[in-house]
């Protein structure tokens, strides 16, 4: 069972970035975290700096594409520490870029099977975990989902999908006292953008900070505190909302 009285938070996609500062950030926040990720080195990394920090975490591998694996990890989290409050479910890939009619039909599949249907499957089974005591969802969805962009079909796509999925689920299960809402990153300082294994190119990640309000970068950490803010009950009255985190990139 978790420590009494503490908290029980789901954080998929947490062996790195976002994932892993939302982690922390929610173990910060005395809650027990369950950390879910396909890298299980990664994952026990987050946990072990759960724990040096006297927290309490738990990894369980957990590959979003497959419904088990989902159902699994909610049914962990609940047999382990009777409980669930809040779920981060932030599991996802990029795409390769390319436009709409030249997308192949693998890379498609393979980019909504994870970021738009990962989501849906994590919250086919937090949902039901959380109607009797009520609890918070936050989903992971880019300003990708506000806006679109050249030769982002698939991506585009599933990120304005998790939106409204997001939004469907707010107005489904408010009357349970569960609220649902998404975060949009936009730039934010991560392997996926400033690391050897980055989607941009120097001058292709300049030109999106150059379009946003602060022209900088954000840190994973600054995006971690708005999900664990939106879990809080600060935002008690927030559900629904597609929450820009972008330095003002969706402003003008």
């Amino acid at each position: 069972m978790s420590v009494a009285g503490r908290r029980v938070a789901i954080v998929t996609g947490a062996a790195a970035g976002i994932g892993q500062a939302a982690a922390l950030a929610f173990a910060a926040q005395d809650y027990t975290v369950v950390v879910a990720d396909v890298d299980e080195r990664g994952g026990r990394e987050t946990v072990g700096q759960i724990t040096g920090a006297g927290g309490d975490g738990l990894f369980v591998h957990v590959d979003v594409r497959r419904g088990d694996d989902c159902a699994a990890l909610v049914a962990t989290a609940l047999a382990r520490y009777g409980r669930l409050d809040a779920a981060f479910n932030n599991a996802g890939v990029v795409a390769r870029p390319g436009l709409t009619a030249d997308c192949d039909a693998d890379e498609w599949q393979r980019v909504l099977d994870i970021n738009l249907g990962g989501v849906f499957r994590c919250m086919k089974h937090e949902l039901p975990a959380m109607k009797a005591a009520g609890g918070t969802i936050v989903n992971t969805a880019s300003i990708m989902g506000l806006v679109g962009a050249v030769g982002g079909a698939a991506y585009c796509a599933s990120k304005h999908g998790v939106i409204g999925l997001t939004r469907a689920a707010a107005l489904e299960y408010g009357r349970h006292r569960i609220r649902v809402n998404a975060i949009c990153p936009g730039y934010v300082e991560t392997a996926l953008t400033v690391g050897e294994s980055s989607v941009f190119t120097p001058k292709s990640l300049q030109a999106g900070l150059d379009r946003t309000a602060l022209k900088q970068l954000a840190t994973a950490g600054q995006v971690a505190a708005t999900v664990v803010w939106l879990c809080s009950d600060a935002a008690a009255y927030i559900t629904g909302a597609a929450l820009p985190i972008d330095g003002g990139y969706t402003a003008g």
